[in-house]
Order: C-alpha cells, then structure tokens, then sequence
C-alpha cells in the first residue's frame, strides 16, 4: 500500500509514570489522517483511580482537581480501540504507549488489535543526520520542520504535533526509494541495503507450497528452501528480521528466484532434498557432501568384523546406518565392543591357519580367532548373531550386557565413564530403531496413501520407501481420481540394497504415513516391523536421552 493511501491513526498518553501494569493512563490524544486528511480523532482525560505524583503535576499541568470527574479507562478504552480500527498505529516512542495500552486491554479483557506499529523517533533516527537535529526528541523535531503545533506533555497536542513531524518524515523517505507501508516498516527496521536492493526478487512468486531456489547470475544454485507459502518466505529474506551473515552475503550474489510448485508439504521437504543433493548450494548447511554418509558393515567372512564404510553392497553382509559423520559410526561401533568381543582387527583371518595375536586378545577382550582359539561357528554364535540380531530383530543381548555395564561403572563411582556408556547405548538404540523403521517401509513396492488437509486431500504414492508421486484433491474432486492420475504418472523405481531414496526421504515420508490421520489406501505387501525387535527398546532410548540432557 502507498503511504498516501494508508491510514495512520497517530496517538499519545500522559500517564503517572512507573511500569504498564494496566492503569495509569492519565490522558488520551489521537488523531487519525490518511493523505494529509483528518477522519477523526479522541482527546480526553482519564480518572487513574490513584493518586497522581507530583513529578507528573508538574511535567503537564495537570492535578487530581482537574481528573476528578473525568472517565474511568474502562470507559475510553473501547472508542480508543474503536479509532484504532483497520489503521496504523503511531506514536513517538511507540513502544512505551503500545505497552501502557496492551496492558490495559489485557486488565479489562478487550482484545488488542496488534496493529501495524511506525515509531516516529525511529523512523527518524534513520531519515535525519546528526548534523541536522541533536537528539530525536519530539519537541527538537517538531522545532526542526516547524509544525504548528508546539509539543507541551499534553496528550492531544503532543498527537498532533506527532501528526506534522509523520508527514515531515513521510516527505524524507522517497529520497531512501521508500514509498509504501511495507517498505517503510522495514527501513526503520535497518533492513541491510543489499535485502533492500534486491526484495524484488520476490515479486510474482507464487503463494503455494513449494521450493523455491536463489540462483546466481552464473546461473548456479546459491541456496535451495521450502514453505508453504513461496513468496511469503521469500518476503521474509529481504526484512530485518533475517541477519544471518551468510545469507545477506547469499542475496548479494543472487540474480533470481525460482519456485516449484508442490501439491503439498512432503512433497515440498522432499524435493528440497533432492534438489540440495544434486546441486549442493554453496549457502545450504546441509548440502555439504550430502551423499558422503557412513555406514556399520557386519562383514560376511569366516570371522566377521566392524568395517565402516560409504555405501551398501549387494551382498551378504548385515548393514547398520547411515550416519553423517564417521564419528558417530565409531561411537556405534564402541558400544557393540563394549558389549560383546567382537574382534576389532581389520585382518582377513584364515579358519586354518593362526596369525599374530593382537593386544586385545592377548588381555582376553577378544575371543582369538587369529589364534584359532575359538570355530568359526563357535564364534557366529557367541559374538556375531547378537550383533547381527541387533542390526536387524532384536538387540536384547547387547541392551543387556551395556545396562550390567553401566550398573557395574555407577557402583565402581565411576561416573564419567559410565556416561560415556550411557552415550553409545543411546547412539545404539536410536540407529537400531530408525533402521528397523525404515526398512518395514523399503520393504514395500508400493504403497498408496491419503491424509486430509483443509477441505481437500493430499495424497502420495511410496515405492521402496521413495516418494514416487504426489497429488491434492481439492474440495469436489474425488480423491480415488486425483490418485488414479497421481499412479499413473508416479516414478517407476527400482529397489536397491538400502532402499530406493536417502535415509531422510524415507524418514520424512514416515513421519508423513505415521501421523494419525493418514489413511492407508492400498499397499502392495504387508508393513510390518519385528517381533520384538529395536522398538520395544523405545521407552529405554527415552530415558536415556531424558538423562543425558539433564546431565
């Protein structure tokens, strides 16, 4: 809106002083104008029920003589409010007279309205130079651009010699290319010159759910988001309330914004994803080698080991992860080793031939089988089935041995190391869950599911744990249409050794199917987890995180 064309209902109070505490309002002055014009306006004193301190007496003129008799805030409240009405809130140190008035409304149950708010002193700490004015007070600025009304700490006249220094300053802004409401709530705000300079980019984005993309003027993906509304959060970069560094310094190379378009959130946060891995913007946290995870490899040889490694072979070894960081696989790893001997050599052992013992075997932590001190089955039975039913069913043995673990360290008093404990069980647990989790849904070649949101439907269809489409039915369409055309048009995807998307895809439409009014509407095999597999453990990986934040 052009600021001819708003309407600015400019007021000012005299009050007893001290803190809002819902009283204390002592005289009202308002005056509302739009384009120069005034449509109406409220002066009036106020009865504050109390005394009234002399500092105040001698600051206005005004004497309890001279209250007595005037109407209670009760009273002046609702034509306050009333004038207050579809306008912009003004006043010069606006946050004091917001407060005294939020106040009140909230002492005698009237809703404040939350209007727009344009502070005079700070609009003009930011329009007028230190050579031009001392300080920024009304009666300095009101001398400065010689309003006919003088400022005299009285509410009415303070108002309106309020209104003359607005449309004085109002007069300064389009020399800072400031002409509507918004622009001008930002500028006094000190939004940076570079979100100025470029808030165009936001201009014609649709308000749809979606991702949007910055694009440099080489054409490069600078930074990749999604919202529910585009051009709203796009809006949101140019303001002051964003002061990321590294996103201003992303805006000043941006060239232009880009939306696609999405039938509705999952499919937003989806493809935001995707996007952030194929072209990992410079300025996306997360896009920081996005593909490059690690995960646990129960090897599949006579003695099998802990390998880490980046990705999951088609073949017989058992799989635990992914993780972002090779130290919170290694974290994983220490507490399969706190729990069982699991050898940690890196060796590929003969079940006929001995090898040099290493120092673990030698202070009895490790079965031996470079000695041949243990059978390849003796071994698969006692150390490599509970690691492998924990990667896959259930990690009762493991929960076991680190819970007596973490007893015998409290009783020992040694309590840093049995919070180290504390930490890989956690670590354990959580991988073992997400994992199971996950893979009920991989499992699965094709699942068709509907959730209603607003009036309509959104509706998606899940291959091997991929999103492989995504639709809305709209109010008056059938959702069994709309999905029919979301199948046909869905992706054909191929399973793969860890699914057919990253663990978080999967992870998002999990969230998205297990929401409670999500309705399954056809699936190609059952979805199932365990029996007694990782999430029975859940209530345990609840305390633990409960104990590891209280310290």
């Amino acid at each position: 809106m052009e600021l001819h064309e708003v309407t600015f209902t400019v007021v000012d109070l005299e009050t007893t002083g001290g803190a809002p505490d819902g009283g204390g309002i002592v005289e009202v002055g308002a005056v509302k104008v739009r384009g120069g014009a005034q449509l109406g306006q409220l002066n009036t004193l106020v009865d504050p029920g109390t005394g009234l301190p002399p500092m105040i007496t001698a600051l206005t003129g005004l004497t309890p003589q001279a209250l007595r008799g005037a109407p209670p805030l009760p009273a002046v409240l609702p034509s306050l409010l009333e004038l207050l009405a579809g306008s912009v809130f003004v006043a010069h140190n606006a946050p004091y007279d917001v407060g005294f008035l939020k106040a009140a409304c909230r002492a005698h149950d009237y809703r404040w309205p939350a209007p727009v708010v344009v502070d005079t002193a700070a609009l003009a700490r930011r329009v007028l130079h230190a050579d031009e004015v001392p300080d920024r007070k009304l009666a300095t600025l009101a001398r400065h651009f010689g309003t006919s009304v003088q400022p005299r700490h009285r509410a009415f006249d303070d108002a309106l010699a309020t209104v003359e220094v607005l449309h004085a300053l109002i007069g300064r802004l389009a020399g800072h290319g400031v002409y509507t409401l918004r622009d001008t709530v930002e500028f006094v705000k000190a939004v940076h010159p570079v979100q100025r300079r470029k808030r165009s980019l936001a201009e014609g984005l649709p308000h749809r759910p979606g991702v949007y993309l910055f694009r440099g003027a080489d054409h490069k993906v600078l930074y990749v988001g999604t919202s529910g509304d585009i051009q709203t959060r796009v809006r949101s970069y140019f303001t002051a309330a964003e002061r990321r560094g590294r996103i201003r310094e992303m805006l000043g190379a941006a060239d232009r914004v880009e939306a696609v378009e999405c039938a509705h959130a999952l499919e937003a946060q989806v493809r935001e994803l995707r996007l952030i891995e194929a072209h990992r913007p410079p300025y996306n946290r997360r896009s920081r080698d996005p593909g490059r995870v690690w995960w646990l490899k129960l090897t599949d040889e006579a003695y099998p080991r802990l390998s880490m490694v980046r990705t999951v072979a088609a073949d017989r070894a058992t799989y635990l992860g992914p993780y972002r960081t090779r130290r919170a696989a290694e974290t994983v790893a220490t507490a399969v080793y706190d729990a069982v001997p699991l050898r940690q050599c890196t060796a590929r052992l003969s079940p006929r031939r001995p090898s040099t013992a290493c120092a673990l075997a030698e202070l009895g932590r490790c079965p031996a089988p470079c000695q041949l001190a243990v059978s390849p089955p003796e071994y698969a039975a006692q150390v490599v089935a509970p690691v492998r039913d924990a990667f896959v069913g259930d990690p009762g043995q493991l929960v076991t041995a680190l819970r007596r673990r973490l007893t015998s360290l409290a009783e020992q008093s040694r309590y840093e190391t049995a919070a180290q404990v504390r930490a890989r069980l956690t670590a354990l647990l959580r991988s073992c869950i997400r994992q199971q989790r996950r893979a009920g849904l991989i499992r699965i070649g094709e699942l068709c599911a509907a959730r209603p949101a607003g009036d309509g439907w959104e509706l998606v269809v899940v291959r091997h744990g991929r999103l492989a489409g995504a639709g809305y039915a709209r109010p008056g369409i059938p959702p069994r249409e709309v999905l029919a055309a979301v199948h046909a048009t869905a992706e054909t995807v191929a399973p793969g050794p860890a699914g057919a998307a990253t663990a978080e895809e999967t992870d998002r439409v999990l969230d998205w199917l297990e929401q409670p009014e999500t309705r399954l509407v056809e699936v190609s095999e059952g979805w199932a987890s365990p029996l007694g597999g990782a999430a029975r453990f859940a209530g345990l990986l609840a305390q633990l995180e409960q104990a590891a934040r209280r310290g």
